[in-house]
């Protein structure tokens, strides 16, 4: 099916999403879809009131405002709405609440499910809320570019880990890869090189993941 074709079988679809994904993007994977902006309190069960039969929650808010509650999902779930997620609050909420029919989707999910990683700041990120710009980079998309640095032989498995050890010890809001990379105990040589490296070869590992989600809902319904 062509990308500008309609989707006639699509049930009454919202997607939540912000700085992972724009909305552009997200209706041409899922034409007909209505986006709105990050997930808050409320708004799960709001959609659900108003018609929605599938929700997709990618971005969400954390810490500046109430985060969509698991009890809010679950009686959405419970009213027969189907809930999928991915890639930052989605992938989150997602691996807490899989027991309970919500469909997990991508890697940030699996890293999640699979204990690699567990805190919420590893997706959390400061974005402009009014146009959804990034302007930090979510600790998920550093693992992600490190560890395909790695594989490219660009650092090794030390490296590595003294890069997320810096990571981590930066609050989330302030992560930026040079500021990683300049508190990062590796050498001057390799610093020159990742950065370099970085410049184009950086993987958005919450954009892939939410391409993905998108994907896989589309596909339930061509």
């Amino acid at each position: 099916m062509s990308d500008s074709m309609p989707h006639t079988s699509l049930p009454q679809t919202v997607v939540f999403a912000g700085p992972s994904i724009s909305k552009e993007e997200i209706t041409r994977i899922l034409p007909g879809a209505e986006v709105k902006p990050p997930v808050r309190r409320g708004d799960a069960a709001a959609a659900a009131q108003d018609g929605a039969r599938l929700i997709v929650i990618i971005d969400g808010v954390f810490f500046q405002d109430e985060a969509v509650a698991h009890k809010e999902l679950l009686g959405v779930m419970k009213g027969g709405v189907k809930v999928f997620g991915a890639s930052s609050m989605g992938a989150l909420r997602a691996c807490e609440l899989e027991p309970f029919g919500m469909t997990g989707i991508g890697k940030i999910f699996e890293w999640y499910r699979s204990g690699k990683i567990a805190a919420d700041d590893e997706v959390g990120m400061l974005f402009d809320p009014e146009t959804g710009t990034a302007l930090s980079v979510p600790m998920v998309n550093m693992r992600a570019s490190f560890e395909k640095a790695k594989e490219a032989g660009v650092l090794t498995a030390d490296e590595e880990r003294a890069l997320l050890k810096a990571c981590k010890g930066i609050y989330y809001p302030e992560r930026t890869y040079r500021r990683v990379v300049k508190e990062a105990d590796v050498s001057a040589e390799t610093k020159d090189t990742l950065t370099r490296w970085l410049k184009t070869d950086a993987v958005d590992q919450k954009h892939e993941d939410a391409a993905a989600c998108l994907a896989h809902v589309r596909g339930l319904y061509d």
